[in-house]
């Protein structure tokens, strides 16, 4: 969807680290959008002279080491996550919902258990089937009406986030967090869906046919609502102390909410409480002691005094 990212520095590439894209893509690609720059093929620019008789080849650059800053915000979250799950803990959070059955040692019987849990009113297979009806009713009743943004989040919502806090292309390290917690929200919802194995509503009741094909991996915990809860703890970290914090503190899990639900709208996660189990894991990832600040959320930096773009540079 590169027309989501259309003059969004720092933004490029991301396609293919948000939402169900996963890992597309060749690491062979630059992560710098589309572009090809044409060269004559009767005068390369290699080959030119300035002044005459001087090749511009002839005059190089004295670097030792490929500066952080170049590194795109598709390959950056690469170096973020290898900080990431070497810290103890991450593949260790508690998910299931209260009514599953924790103590049997097939993750199958956690969805299917007629056994009731203490306190709990019903055993996990009623409550699926509740969450089913529910899936039924908001495909009647809610699913027209939410298909744009269906639809527009499919493959990307870091934009969203992007677009409410009317940050564009004067914001790389903004987009540089996002970018770092799609990666790792990606990265730890696929693995407790390995670990759950929940299948997803439609192999359940086929009858919700979401509006597009169903992505080949287990249900729970939806990527899309760990990596949205995610980049909405990250940005209020950012935004910690600064002039929209205190708006930011509701309409950043507010947007969050809002693109969970889509997907459940959609047909393609159960409600409620799955979509709650994926903000306490994304808490505490986001304390995460990784590169340079927790989860490598890069650093503010402070402009002089009587700068009249302080927000923004500080915000990044």
């Amino acid at each position: 969807m590169r027309s989501s990212f259309e003059g969004m520095e720092g933004m490029e590439g991301m396609e293919g680290m948000i939402g169900n894209a996963g890992n597309a893509g060749s690491t062979s690609g630059g992560g710098s959008g589309d572009w090809f720059f044409a060269d004559r093929v009767d005068l390369p620019f290699v080959s030119t002279e300035r002044p005459k008789g001087t090749a511009i080849s002839d005059q190089r650059i004295d670097r030792g080491e490929f500066p952080e800053r170049n590194w795109s915000s598709i390959w950056y979250p690469g170096l973020v996550l290898a900080d990431f799950v070497r810290i103890p803990g991450w593949d260790a959070f508690p998910l299931l919902p209260p009514w599953a059955d924790p103590t049997v040692a097939s993750p199958v019987v956690h969805w299917s258990s007629t056994t009731v849990q203490a306190g709990q009113p019903k055993s996990a297979k009623a409550m699926v089937q509740d969450e089913l009806d529910g899936l039924v009713v908001s495909a009647r009743t809610e699913r027209a009406n939410a298909m744009a943004e269906i639809v527009s989040q499919k493959d990307e919502f870091a934009s969203y986030f992007l677009n409410l806090l009317n940050a564009t292309s004067s914001y790389p390290a903004t987009a540089r967090v996002l970018a770092i917690a799609g990666s790792i929200g990606g990265f730890t919802a696929m693995y407790y869906k390995g670990k759950y194995k929940r299948p997803r509503p439609t192999m359940l009741c086929p009858a919700l046919m979401p509006p597009f094909p169903v992505p080949g991996h287990a249900s729970f915990p939806s990527g899309h609502s760990t990596q949205a809860h995610l980049m909405a703890l990250c940005l209020a970290d950012v935004l910690t102390g600064k002039v929209p914090a205190t708006v930011m503190a509701t309409d950043l899990p507010a947007l969050a909410d809002r693109i969970a639900r889509n997907r459940e709208i959609a047909g393609f996660h159960y409600p409620a409480i799955p979509r709650r189990a994926c903000r306490s894991p994304c808490r505490r990832i986001r304390c995460s002691p990784a590169r340079p600040l927790p989860v490598g959320m890069p650093k503010p930096s402070r402009p002089p005094k009587g700068n009249g773009n302080h927000e923004r540079r500080r915000i990044g």
